[in-house]
């Protein structure tokens, strides 16, 4: 089975939330990646930011504003308490069509020490 998919248009905001759980401890680092490459909030591109909140649970939020054909591809978030997951998304030009069909995910993993909830939601910006 892959990974959860999810379509969206072009210009939307994307923001992917990583929830981490029944950990001992709030994660020391929370890493985001784009296709295998850890995330740079500091890039040309601009809009990409990374909210991180500590606590008995600790949720990390990565947003990347007007998204754009080419923030397509596989993001994964992995705490350093737990197993990175992953989520593939599809930037495209227009989702008017039957076939292109906004799909979210929600997926929920419980380890000995520490769950994580990956969920993704889109903020369609006008249309």
């Amino acid at each position: 089975m892959g990974s959860p998919e999810m379509y969206i248009n072009r210009g939307s905001t994307i923001n992917l939330t990583c929830v981490v759980e029944h950990s001992p401890e709030p994660p020391a680092n929370i890493l985001w990646t784009h296709n295998n490459q850890e995330i740079n909030y500091d890039s040309p591109r601009g809009g990409v930011s990374v909210i991180t909140e500590k606590g008995d649970v600790t949720v990390s939020y990565l947003l990347i504003q007007k998204a754009r054909p080419s923030d397509t591809g596989r993001y994964s978030c992995a705490p350093t308490s737990a197993n990175a997951q992953e989520i593939q998304v599809h930037v495209l030009n227009d989702l008017r069509g039957p076939a292109a069909m906004q799909h979210g995910g929600q997926l929920k993993l419980e380890y000995p020490l520490s769950a994580f909830l990956l969920s993704i939601s889109v903020l369609v910006l006008g249309t």
